[in-house]
């Protein structure tokens, strides 16, 4: 058998990177609209489009702003939103009961595009942190975050969601259980096709902050969230909560945050070999964007490196501010 790998001058590997040509023609990964997951913030009111102090070019957007934010996906082929409440701080109470609600800012939302868009793939937060005046994702006993207390909560709120239009609950609290329970409750009442997008493997990262604000849970949160969400020093672990996630029912498994946990997102694909989302969360975005802005970096660049990195990695998907902004981007130069 000859050696594959012949030596100089017989190999110069510099041959496939001489025009841009080969190097799309060998390129290993690539990256399109049609890989993006977008999130949006909603908020109450009307012609609401109000930027994120600490996310620039990101807004909450009132349900009517963000109806048109989704004939913009369709249109630059972005196939998935993600949506995000901003609640009143009058709606907010030690159980997030609001959560609960059918006629919710969310559930508004999802009916508004369902109206002209019924495939657009709409991902929904399932968790208590945007509802509660602690701002953590479940119910207190003190300070203790109750799991299956709180995973009540939550089957009832990923069965609202279902009934008003969502194609996918996506649990991002890490409660224990909480995947299996959500599949079950769903199947009992004939939302079989209804996914499950489970946030397997969401670390107790600091990248989270300009989100919190977005959402309006940062001034409210009271100690940190590392009882429940994971230690950022385990891997070995994030596998353990993953393979749970996929016996008990999910359908997609998400690694957030996504770029500081790439070695997460190969190992969680490279094991399991399901559909694998990447999270490029709020912080990640808002380094890059500052930086830019700063005349440190290329944005453009920066942008698109960060995103093919998660490809590289074994993303299958990726949940991106930068959604738009890319898909506009990649569509010019196809």
């Amino acid at each position: 058998m000859p050696d594959p790998f012949r030596l100089y001058p017989a190999t110069r590997l510099r041959r496939n990177r001489t025009s841009e040509s080969i190097r799309k023609l060998v390129a290993e990964n690539t990256v399109t609209p049609a890989d993006f997951i977008w999130p949006l913030f909603v908020v109450d009111g009307t012609g609401i489009r109000d930027e994120v102090s600490t996310m620039p070019g990101v807004h909450r957007l009132s349900v009517d702003q963000l109806a048109k934010e989704a004939d913009r996906a369709a249109e630059l082929g972005i196939p998935a939103l993600a949506l995000f409440p901003y609640t009143d701080p009058s709606l907010k109470n030690p159980t997030g009961t609001e959560a609960l609600n059918s006629d919710n800012l969310v559930c508004q939302a999802v009916r508004a595009i369902r109206k002209n868009h019924p495939d657009l793939m709409l991902v929904c937060d399932v968790a208590l942190d945007p509802y509660t005046d602690h701002g953590h994702d479940g119910v207190l006993d003190g300070d203790v975050i109750m799991n299956d207390e709180t995973v009540d909560l939550l089957v009832k709120q990923a069965l609202i969601l279902a009934e008003n239009g969502c194609d996918t609950v996506a649990p991002s609290d890490m409660m224990d259980g909480r995947i299996g329970a959500i599949r079950t409750a769903l199947e009992k009442n004939g939302f079989r096709n209804t996914r499950i997008c489970a946030y397997a493997a969401k670390y107790a990262s600091c990248f989270y902050g300009p989100f919190r604000e977005a959402v309006g849970s940062q001034a409210a949160l009271r100690g940190d969230k590392r009882s429940y969400q994971m230690d950022p020093a385990n891997s070995d672990e994030a596998l353990h909560e993953v393979a749970l996630d996929i016996q008990e029912g999910a359908d997609l498994v998400m690694v957030k945050p996504g770029l500081p946990y790439l070695d997460i997102i190969y190992r969680v694909k490279q094991e399991f070999g399901v559909p694998t989302v990447a999270y490029q969360v709020s912080g990640e975005y808002a380094m890059i964007e500052m930086a830019a802005r700063e005349g440190c970096i290329d944005r453009e660049r920066a942008m698109l490196e960060a995103l093919l990195a998660f490809k590289r990695a074994g993303a299958d998907a990726i949940l991106t501010y930068f959604a738009p902004f890319a898909a506009a981007l990649l569509n010019n130069r196809s």
